[in-house]
């Protein structure tokens, strides 16, 4: 660079060297306020979380190991959740007494620093924030409940506000994009419980029809929104379904259009599908199994919401979660019996996944969660 400038002072004009000075300039600012990715792993073995920070290049660097403070025993699983602000994380414990445990993020260094611990209504397989970031969602698979926390002005969840039995199994419990409905999955009751949500009240009701029933003994598990709104995509854990719906905002109807699967090709076996995430340009969904260990890919079709199938590749052992990055570029896996969480590189042209480090994390590690700060 320095070799560059001396060129030019070397025989241009005075105005072309100030205007590349000033170009120099702001290229170093632009580069000075670039954002910051971090990487959050909840480890339900060893009660804490691994917090990495992530370089352009998908390259991760541990930067904290941050504990569940008041928690003694180890839970089945530790799911997380972020404000969408970005000031505070939640992690559900789900051993006794079941707590939230709040975290400030720090805005310069992506750390967590406790705040305090909340109390919810069972042990929670899945926890997520309503799109304005005041109430708490959380979804009790042994407890056959969901249920409503508000988040109070420290970052510290409130009393439930609203505990609601479901059928079996509620596994996930989400809000529409438009923070007008909530909805609920039942796993051991093959349906998706749906709720009108008053985002000012913080109220739950009933919608009608209650619930859209999904194939029996297929046990819908997670679901994801497609970023623009107008589509839904529902994986079951039993049978390795991946189903597309088109969903109708006004009343939050979902309507089947697709049903294709997560298991790869030449599978034998008792299927055990996961997670399923969707980048966030909405052009690659990706969907996670369990029993063969791999991450399955496909295309989205922006008009018609369906997939095509790209193909699966091996993860980590027992990949329960894994997350997209904000940049849509970087896929992290982590394996519950490989204690480690493995960074995928995500072709922008066909969305395929390709292997580029492996690191080690907490002990079981079963939740990630992505964060980008100014």
């Amino acid at each position: 660079m320095l070799r560059s400038t001396r060129r030019i002072a070397s025989g241009a004009p005075r105005a072309a060297i100030a205007t590349t000075l000033a170009f120099l300039t702001l290229i170093s600012g632009v580069r000075a306020g670039m954002a910051e990715t971090f990487a959050y792993v909840g480890n339900a073995d060893s009660n804490d979380i691994s917090v990495f920070k992530m370089a352009e290049s998908g390259e991760m660097t541990p930067v904290q190991t941050a504990a569940f403070t008041g928690v003694e025993k180890p839970g089945s699983s530790t799911p997380l959740a972020i404000t969408p602000d970005h000031r505070v994380l939640i992690a559900g414990v789900r051993s006794q007494p079941f707590v939230a445990v709040s975290f400030a993020i720090d805005p310069k260094t992506g750390q967590l620093s406790h705040i305090g611990n909340g109390p919810l209504a069972d042990s929670m397989a899945n926890i997520a924030f309503d799109r304005g970031g005041k109430f708490l969602f959380s979804a009790s698979y042994g407890g056959n409940k969901v249920a409503l926390n508000p988040l109070l002005a420290n970052g510290v969840a409130g009393e439930p506000k609203q505990v609601i039995p479901t059928g079996l199994n509620a596994h996930a419990f989400l809000p529409s994009p438009d923070n007008r409905f909530v909805f609920a999955t039942n796993l051991g009751s093959d349906q998706v419980l749906a709720f009108a949500f008053d985002a000012t009240t913080g109220t739950l009701t009933p919608s009608d029809p209650p619930a859209h029933k999904v194939p029996e003994k297929s046990g819908p598990r997670h679901f994801v929104f497609h970023p623009n709104g107008k589509f839904v995509y529902l994986l079951h854990e039993l049978n390795g379904d991946v189903a597309a719906f088109a969903y109708e905002a006004k009343g939050g109807a979902w309507d089947e259009i697709q049903r294709t699967t997560a298991l790869p090709e030449g599978f034998s076996g008792k299927p055990w599908a996961a997670d399923i995430h969707i980048t966030p340009d909405g052009r690659f969904l990706y969907a996670s199994e369990r029993t063969t260990s791999t991450l399955t890919a496909y295309k989205v079709d922006a008009t018609t919401g369906k997939l095509t199938t790209i193909g699966s590749v091996p993860t980590e052992k027992q990949p329960r979660g894994f997350h997209i990055d904000p940049s849509g570029r970087y896929l992290a896996a982590v394996g519950e019996l490989s204690d480690s969480m493995t960074v995928y590189a995500i072709d922008q042209s066909s969305g395929a996944l390709a292997k580029l480090k492996s690191y080690a994390t907490g002990k079981k590690p079963n939740w990630a969660e992505f964060l980008s700060l100014p």
